[in-house]
């Protein structure tokens, strides 16, 4: 049991893994600012203008499905890195 444990802790890519899972970690802490300043501009422009501006919209869009490949990532639902190391892959249902 105690070699098993040993072998586990000494895996390269178990710790390479847990770093950039803090990595991503902090990244999603960042990206979850900027998605509430994204909600808020929007709020301001739909009470001052009576529309929401598609350009915020779109930058809302893609925060979201940056924010879903971060935590498939850190839950291990996924063993690909999000953006920059992989694509940013929008699921076939989002609009681009």
């Amino acid at each position: 049991m105690d070699t098993e444990l040993s072998r586990h802790f000494k895996e390269p890519h178990t710790w390479r893994r847990i770093f950039f899972m803090l990595v991503f970690a902090l990244i999603l802490g960042f990206v979850r600012l900027i998605l509430w300043a994204v909600i808020l501009f929007q709020v301001g422009s739909k009470l001052l203008t009576g529309q929401d501006n598609p350009h915020a919209r779109q930058l809302g869009a893609t925060l979201a499905v940056y924010l879903y490949q971060i935590v498939l990532f850190l839950t291990f639902n996924t063993e690909q890195m999000p953006f920059p190391f992989a694509e940013l892959r929008y699921p076939s249902s989002a609009k681009r």
